[in-house]
């Protein structure tokens, strides 16, 4: 998630510049079409009150690589017991971390942060286990997946000899010390959908979540080096920012589609960066002044996404303390609760539990209480149905004691989660 690596900089900086199921590679010049009528309903049932379990680099869990399969379940299973713990229903776990898998995918390789080597078998298998304890406790479990993202690093020779990045290498860039799927590419497109709906077809996972990443975010004196995917693609586009907001529009218009044409029950929800744009930018956007604005950076229109009803929820990732100027969660609350009224498309609020305690944060965080009035604050606004906490670690070890001071003022019980 951004908020655990970018966020302050977004922020404060300045913005800068297989099989394959049918899909839209049968179109070169495609673009994304709005939703039924049918699929504009309600979402929602219950409070939402979730976690994320972050694997990209051991973050969250495993705690590290190359533990015994025993010891990666007892941690999984702790992780789950904790969220009964808090009085939460929903855990968000990181299934496909850096284009590979938690479950024995045919598609991709097994991920690197359970043994440590790409593509070895752990001698389990994480996603369902993590389904079938989740639903043990009452929880619901959602499959986290990283889109387009393919190594923390740019050198393709230390993935595994069989990575589909490798097998095709005209699918990846290198940005900002990165590798990259080229979102402008219609089979990666297919390929990704691809590889993350065998999840789907194949445990009963509640729902699919993607996190802000689509387009990388922007780093200062590098170039995304797409002109060539651009100039086979993006003709009937009148500029390249237009091209590339269309390519993320298919993305997700096309996996909300596919995802239900597969599962009807399972939701699909997103969890973008909380700006889409600064007011300064357009007189729709937020009261804020963002150094990173989805819409011109991310080339992510959030706002469409719900207008268009191709999301269930959105988990905004309201990672900024009440009152700081340049994003103020209590002037993005309101925005989001209008955003998404009457459209029928959930609002559960990203909240950035890590904050609190880190003596590196504005003093806001420094209170135990910071949170509990932002849920306080959000109570005020009818759409908000919930909130969600990065992450689990912080979930767990709780520094300064404000996970505890959310569930005392907040969650005297528990709740069956949204779906039950």
């Amino acid at each position: 998630m951004a908020g655990a690596t970018g966020t302050a900089l977004a922020v404060t900086g300045t913005t800068g510049a297989t099989p394959t199921a049918a899909s839209s590679a049968a179109a070169e010049h495609e673009t994304a079409g709005s939703a039924s009528p049918e699929r504009r309903r309600p979402h929602r049932r219950r409070e939402f009150r979730g976690m994320w379990v972050a694997t990209v680099a051991n973050r969250d869990w495993p705690s590290r690589a190359g533990l015994t399969a025993e010891a990666q379940r007892a941690e999984l299973l702790a992780h789950l017991d904790t969220a009964v713990a808090r009085r939460l229903n929903t855990v968000v776990l990181q299934v496909r971390p850096t284009a590979d898998a938690l479950w024995p995918s045919p598609y991709e390789p097994w991920a690197q942060c359970l043994t440590g080597t790409q593509g070895r078998d752990p001698g389990w298998d994480p996603l369902g286990t993590a389904v079938a304890g989740a639903h043990a406790r009452g929880l619901e479990l959602h499959a986290w997946f990283n889109p387009y993202r393919v190594a923390n690093h740019t050198d393709p020779a230390r993935l595994v000899a069989d990575h589909p990045a490798r097998l095709h290498p005209e699918w990846v860039l290198p940005y900002g010390g990165k590798l990259y799927y080229n979102p402008g590419l219609p089979e990666v497109r297919d390929f990704v959908q691809d590889a993350m709906l065998d999840a789907v077809r194949r445990y009963d996972i509640d729902a699919v979540h993607w996190d802000d990443y689509f387009y990388p975010y922007p780093v200062a004196g590098q170039v995304f080096a797409d002109d060539d995917a651009y100039a086979r693609h993006g003709g009937d586009f009148p500029d390249k920012a237009s091209w590339r907001r269309n390519n993320i529009d298919l993305l997700v218009s096309g996996m909300s589609a596919r995802i239900k044409d597969l599962k009807r029950h399972v939701a699909f929800g997103i969890s973008p960066f909380g700006v889409w744009r600064n007011a300064a930018t357009d007189p729709e956007g937020s009261d804020t002044r963002a150094g990173v604005q989805t819409y011109d950076d991310l080339y992510a229109d959030t706002r469409k996404w719900i207008r268009e009803g191709w999301l269930d929820h959105v988990v905004p990732q309201l990672y900024w303390n009440i009152g700081l100027p340049a994003a103020d969660y209590a002037k993005l609350l309101p925005w989001w609760d209008a955003v998404v009224r009457g459209t029928g498309v959930g609002l559960y609020i990203g909240e950035a539990l890590y904050k609190a305690g880190d003596p590196a944060q504005p003093a806001a965080w420094q209170d135990p209480e910071e949170l509990s009035r932002h849920l306080a604050l959000a109570a005020t606004y009818p759409q908000v149905g919930g909130h969600c906490f990065f992450a689990a670690k912080e979930v767990t070890t709780d520094r300064i004691g404000a996970m505890a001071a959310v569930v005392a003022d907040h969650y005297p019980t528990r709740v069956r989660p949204p779906k039950a």
